[in-house]
């Protein structure tokens, strides 16, 4: 989803929740078309979010008012708060650090088996 909203170079949109800028009296057509561009992408944003996701998803992000809600609540649904976040990684990392090779495993197997969790962990930021 980020590179899908970065290849639109709308990643920015979505990580800052700054609303567009009233315009001043008398506006130069650049200052409009900068307006409407900025209320443009917000809303191009929102679209790709609520586009990109199941119906169950987006009945839970179709209240969301602005991108960074929608993406915020995205993480929270997908990642969990911080503190489950944190465990998650806790408990990956000891998994990481106890995984032996078995007898009946081949290295292909075995290496698949590491990088699925650094994969998960990568998922998680770290």
């Amino acid at each position: 989803m980020k590179t899908y909203l970065q290849a639109f170079d709308l990643w920015e949109v979505v990580t800052s929740d700054v609303e567009a800028a009233l315009l001043k009296a008398n506006p130069t057509v650049a200052q409009i078309r900068k307006h409407a561009d900025e209320r443009t992408k917000r809303c191009m944003a929102m679209s790709c979010i609520q586009n990109c996701v199941s119906d169950v998803i987006f009945s839970r992000t179709m209240a969301c008012e602005t991108p960074k809600q929608a993406w915020d609540k995205l993480k929270e649904e997908f990642q969990g708060s911080e503190r489950t976040r944190q465990q998650q990684l806790l408990n990956l990392r000891r998994d990481f650090k106890n995984l032996k090779i078995k007898e009946e495993e081949t290295v292909k197997q075995y290496s698949d088996r590491i990088m699925a969790v650094v994969n998960i962990i990568r998922l998680l930021g770290e």
